[in-house]
This record gives structure tokens, sequence and C-alpha cells, in this order.
């Protein structure tokens, strides 16, 4: 579920705080007139503080056969429930409490009135540096590409 009057979604805005760079998300929040607000905690309900657990990760062969358990991941997890009433969760990959208490409270306070703000102070920045990243692997991968082809004999 998006927040009133927004385009971005919510799975959008979630996996692009879980992909994005520990150390870049904390800049940004910090940088956020209402993250340094939120920063000490207060007024803060914590319905679950950031804990670290385990998820089974499933595949495909193929991509389209039965799915198989792939393996076991570290996941930490955060939720919350801001002052005004908006509530935040946030799943990252890894052991960082931080950025899923990070995650959990963009995640709350995109679900308010400050949705414009948070988009435009902390999800757009990530979204241009996450391009920025793909955009760079994809033009070293094309550097590397190799083209095949089949020379016909004249026979």
């Amino acid at each position: 579920m998006s927040a009133p009057n927004h385009p971005r979604e919510r799975k959008d805005w979630m996996g692009l705080l879980a992909r994005s760079r520990p150390g870049a998300l904390a800049a940004l929040w910090h940088d956020f007139p209402e993250g340094a607000a939120h920063a000490d905690e207060a007024g803060i309900t914590w319905l679950r503080r950031p804990e670290t657990g385990m998820v089974m990760v499933r595949g495909r062969a193929g991509a389209i056969g039965d799915p198989f358990n792939l393996g076991e991941m570290t996941v930490t997890r955060a939720s919350l429930r801001l002052p005004c009433g908006t509530i935040g969760h946030g799943y990252v990959q890894g052991r960082d409490r931080e950025k899923a208490r990070i995650a959990a409270m963009v995640d709350a306070l995109m679900a308010g009135p400050l949705a414009a703000r948070v988009d435009a102070a902390i999800l757009k920045p990530l979204a241009a540096a996450e391009a920025q990243t793909r955009s760079a692997r994809a033009s070293q991968a094309a550097a590397t590409q190799v083209a095949f082809f089949t020379m016909v004999r004249g026979e």
C-alpha cells in the first residue's frame, strides 16, 4: 500500500531500503531534519526492537522447476510505531541493526504526511545511487563481452 497521493509503491521503497548501502542510508537519514528528530527514539513505541535471525531462501531449478530450499540467510528486522501513530517495518540482509531501525523509521514516515519529503530526501538519492551502480556494472560487463560469429565457407 503506498502513501496517499504518492506514486512510489511500498514494495519499491522497502526493497530500495533493504538493498541500500548502510553508510549511504545512515548519512541521508541523519541529514534529514525529521530523521534527526526521531534519532533519540523519544516517543517511539517498539513493536519489535531490531533483532537478527535466519530465513530460509528458496529457489527453483531453471526458474520453472519445483521450489527447493536453497539455504539460510541472516536477516535483521525491526518494527515500530511513531508518535503520530504510523507503523513502520524494516527488513535487511545481514546483522545491521541500525540499518533495520532506520528502514523501519523511513517506512513509518512514508505512511504519513511527510512521504513526499522522505521520498525526495532519502529514497530518490538511494535510487539514483543504485541506478549508477547498476550502470557501472553493466558497462563493466559490456567491456568483457565477446562477440562470437560464424564464418561461412564459400563452398
